[in-house]
């Protein structure tokens, strides 16, 4: 009997943050919406989303962006979550991340939130912090640069050329996460290139 996962990419809503890094969760499950040839729509969750599989007769997947900001994305999370009976273990949580390098995907299960607003919300939201996440390095500022400032810039252009490279990982991170589980997703995206 197949199950329901529920995929949630992290960002902030509206045209002016659609490129920045804060926003990369985001940009991971469009693509994997887009390797499916699906289009979101919206959802009373609080979100848009998309209701797919992973392959014909696999588990089905809910892609979701909440349309909240960042740090409030746990009420339409535990919203979706609820309404598609999805249990915690199977709700993934896609952000970025600030201290991993850039062009790196990291996954783990539970821990701390590490300063990011959007994982401590959706945590506060769920009751637990033992979801898995699909961190996707954004790096820290060089200099004095504030990292606020920072996360809520585009990409620079010497990381546009590497970018879809890093979404698709991650995509691949998310898919092989759902069909094979933490440990397959970990030993293939933590082994060094």
């Amino acid at each position: 009997m197949s199950s329901t996962w529920l995929v949630v990419g992290l960002g902030n809503p509206g045209p002016r943050y659609e490129a920045t890094r804060h926003n990369v969760g985001q940009m991971v499950v469009d693509e994997i919406a887009s390797r499916r040839g699906e289009s979101f729509r919206e959802h009373k969750g609080g979100a848009r989303v998309v209701e797919t599989w992973l392959k014909p007769g696999a588990d089905k997947l809910v892609l979701a962006k909440p349309n909240t900001f960042m740090n409030v994305s746990g009420t339409p999370v535990a919203a979706l979550a609820r309404f598609y009976s999805v249990p915690v273990e199977q709700v993934v949580v896609v952000h970025d991340e600030l201290d991993i390098p850039f062009d790196t995907v990291k996954l783990k299960t539970g821990g701390g939130h590490g300063g990011h607003n959007g994982v401590r919300d959706v945590a506060r939201a769920l009751g637990t912090a033992d979801f898995p996440r699909v961190r996707v390095g954004i790096g820290r500022p060089v200099g004095r640069q504030d990292p606020a400032d920072w996360v809520l810039a585009p990409f620079g252009k010497e990381e546009r050329p590497n970018l879809p490279i890093l979404i698709s990982d991650a995509a691949d991170a998310v898919e092989l996460l759902v069909a094979e589980g933490l440990l397959a997703a970990q030993q293939k995206h933590h082994a060094p290139r």
